[in-house]
C-alpha cells in the first residue's frame, strides 16, 4: 500500500509573512491560534496578510515560501520514487537493500490500465487480464535463495522488479512541495504517484492553510471583504 505519513514541520503562515515584511522593516504577530485536523495548531492572520500571501502567490514572489518547511515518511514502489526523486530541490534519506535484507513487500494493482492511445505514456481505462496471482513470486523467492546462499544484499536485489516497496524521509520548503504537487498532481500523471502527491497535498493543505491554497488557486482564503491586491502592507 502507498503510504504518506506526516512526520514534522518547521513554521507557519505566519513565517511566510515576516518573510515578506522583513524587507519593509516589519514583522506581524498571530491574532490567535486555531487547532486543524491534525492537531497542529495555525496562527489566525490579519486579513491583510492573508492578502499579502494571496499576493505573493499570484505575482509568483515565491521566496518567502521558502521559510515553512515539512517532513514526511513515504512508502511506495520503485517505479514512483524514481519519478519523485528527480525534484532536486527536496531532501530525500532512503532506505538501502545494500544493509536490510528483510523480506521486501512488493506492489500489485487492483486493476491494469490499458494503454493510452494518443500518448506515448499514461494509460487509459481497464485491461482485464484475467487471473494472475503473486507477479512477484518468482522474484521474490530468487532473492531468498541468493541470499540463504550467502550472496551480499547489495547483490541478490538485483533481482527484485520496479514494484518492491521502498520507503524515504522527504523534507524541503512549501514552495518545493508546491512545485511537485503542481506538477504531480496533473490528470496525466501516474496514478500511483499522483496518489503520493495527494497525500502530501492533504497535509500541506492542513499544516498551511492560507500559503497553500493560495499557492494551488483554492478560493479558501475567508477574507472579511475584498480588497485591492496592493492594499497589503
Amino acid at each position: 500500500m502507498i503510504e504518506v505519513t506526516y512526520i514534522d514541520h518547521m513554521g507557519s503562515d505566519l513565517s511566510v509573512v515576516n518573510a515578506a515584511r522583513v524587507s519593509f522593516g516589519k514583522k506581524r504577530e498571530a491574532l490567535g491560534y486555531v487547532g486543524r485536523s491534525s492537531g497542529v495548531m495555525c496562527p489566525v492572520l490579519h486579513d491583510t496578510d492573508k492578502r499579502l500571501i494571496k499576493y505573493l502567490a499570484k505575482h509568483k514572489h515565491m521566496s518567502p515560501f521558502g521559510h515553512a518547511f515539512a517532513s514526511f515518511h513515504v512508502k511506495a514502489p520503485i517505479f514512483v520514487a524514481r519519478q519523485l526523486v528527480k525534484h532536486k530541490f527536496l531532501r530525500w534519506n532512503e532506505i538501502s537493500r545494500r544493509y536490510v535484507d528483510d523480506p521486501p513487500d512488493f506492489y500489485q494493482p487492483d486493476v491494469w490500465r490499458g494503454r493510452s492511445e494518443d500518448k506515448k505514456q499514461g494509460s487509459d481505462g481497464v485491461v482485464d487480464v484475467g487471473k494472475i496471482g503473486d507477479i512477484s513470486l518468482a522474484s521474490k523467492t530468487l532473492y531468498n535463495s541468493l541470499l540463504d546462499r550467502g550472496v551480499c544484499p547489495e547483490q541478490a536485489r538485483m533481482v527484485l522488479p520496479q514494484s518492491t516497496m521502498t520507503e524515504w524521509y522527504w523534507s524541503g520548503s512549501l514552495d518545493a512541495f508546491f512545485d511537485m504537487c503542481h506538477l504531480r498532481l496533473k490528470a496525466d500523471t501516474q496514478y500511483e504517484t499522483r496518489l503520493v502527491a495527494t497525500g502530501i497535498d492533504s497535509s500541506m493543505k492542513d499544516l498551511f492553510p492560507i500559503s497553500w491554497n493560495a499557492l494551488t488557486n483554492r478560493q479558501e482564503l475567508n477574507l472579511s471583504k475584498k480588497g485591492n491586491d496592493n492594499a497589503i502592507y
